[in-house]
C-alpha cells in the first residue's frame, strides 16, 4: 500500500483530464461575448510576448542552430504559460472545445461563435502588441539584428507553400493542445509550467506554424518595413496578401491538429458513450 502511494503521481489521470477539458469547454462556450473578446485580446498579446522573447534569442548569431531553436522555443513557451496560468482565450487551445461539442454539451453555433470571436480578438491583441513593440523601438536592440530577424521570419512565412504550411500547422497544434491537456493534469502552477514547456519548445524548435504567433510576427515585420523604404522594396512578399496566404493553410492545419488529432481522438477514447448491449 505504501509502495503504491510512492508511485502515485499527484496529478489528474487522463480520463479525469478528459472530463475537465469537456467541462472547461462548456464554460468557455457560454462566456459572454465581451468577456470572450477581452480574454481573446489578452491571449493574442500573450502569444506575441512569447514571440518577442523568441526573437531576442534568435537574433544572437553566436548561438548554433539547435541551441538557438531550443532556447528560443523555451522562451516562446512564455506565451502559453501566460494564457494558461494568468487566464485568456486562445483560438488554438479552444480547438479542444470540440470534445464538449462531440458529447453534445455544446451546440455547433456556440462552438463556432467561440472560435470566431476568439480568433478575431486574438488577431487584435497580437497586432496591437506588435504596434506597441514597434513604437517602443525594441527592434533596434542588438545593432538592429532583432529587426532583421523579424523580417527574415515573416518573409519565410509569407512564401511558405500551402501544403508545407498546412502540415506544419497540424503538427504545431497537436503539440499545443497536448501541452494544454497535460497542463490541465497539473494541480500546481509549477506542474502546469513544466507540462507546457516541452511540447511548446518542441514545436517552435521544429519550425511548425501557429496562426496566433503569425498574427504577431508578420504584422510586426509589416510595421518595420513600412518605416524603411529600402526594406519594403526588398521584401514585397511581406504584405497583407502574404499574411492571408500564410493564414489560410495555417488556420486549417491548426484546426486539424487540435480539434481532430487531439480533441476528437481523446473524445473517442474517454468520453464516447459505449453502445448498450442487450
Amino acid at each position: 500500500m505504501i509502495m503504491a502511494k510512492v508511485f502515485d503521481f499527484d496529478v489528474y489521470q487522463p480520463k479525469e483530464i478528459a472530463k475537465r477539458v469537456e467541462t472547461t469547454g462548456v464554460t468557455k462556450a457560454q462566456l459572454p461575448v465581451f468577456s470572450m473578446a477581452v480574454l481573446g485580446v489578452l491571449a493574442g498579446a500573450f502569444i506575441g510576448l512569447g514571440a518577442l522573447y523568441y526573437v531576442i534569442i534568435k537574433s544572437d548569431q553566436s548561438l548554433g542552430f539547435a541551441l538557438a531553436q531550443v532556447l528560443g522555443g523555451v522562451a516562446f513557451s512564455l506565451g502559453l504559460i501566460l494564457v494558461v496560468v494568468a487566464g485568456a482565450e486562445l483560438f488554438t487551445g479552444n480547438n479542444l472545445i470540440v470534445m464538449a461539442w462531440a458529447d453534445r454539451k455544446v451546440s455547433t453555433t456556440s462552438l463556432l461563435r467561440n472560435w470566431l470571436v476568439v480568433f478575431v480578438s486574438n488577431f487584435a491583441g497580437a497586432v496591437g502588441l506588435a504596434y506597441l513593440v514597434f513604437r517602443s523601438g525594441h527592434w533596434e536592440m542588438n545593432d538592429g539584428a532583432i529587426k532583421d530577424q523579424y523580417i527574415q521570419i515573416a518573409a519565410a512565412k509569407c512564401v511558405l507553400p500551402f501544403w508545407q504550411a498546412f502540415f506544419r500547422a497540424v503538427l504545431c497544434n497537436l503539440l499545443v493542445c497536448l501541452a494544454i491537456w497535460m497542463a490541465i493534469a497539473g494541480r500546481s502552477v509549477l506542474d502546469k509550467v513544466v507540462a507546457i514547456v516541452f511540447p511548446i519548445s518542441a514545436f517552435v524548435a521544429a519550425g511548425f506554424e501557429h496562426c496566433v504567433a503569425n498574427m504577431y510576427f508578420i504584422p510586426m515585420a509589416m510595421f518595420l518595413i513600412s518605416a524603411d523604404p529600402s526594406a519594403a522594396l526588398l521584401h514585397t512578399e511581406i504584405s497583407g496578401a502574404g499574411l492571408i496566404q500564410n493564414m489560410i493553410p495555417v488556420i486549417l492545419g491548426n484546426l486539424m491538429g487540435g480539434s481532430v488529432l487531439v480533441g476528437l481522438v481523446y473524445y473517442l477514447i474517454y468520453l464516447r458513450k459505449k453502445p448498450e448491449t442487450s
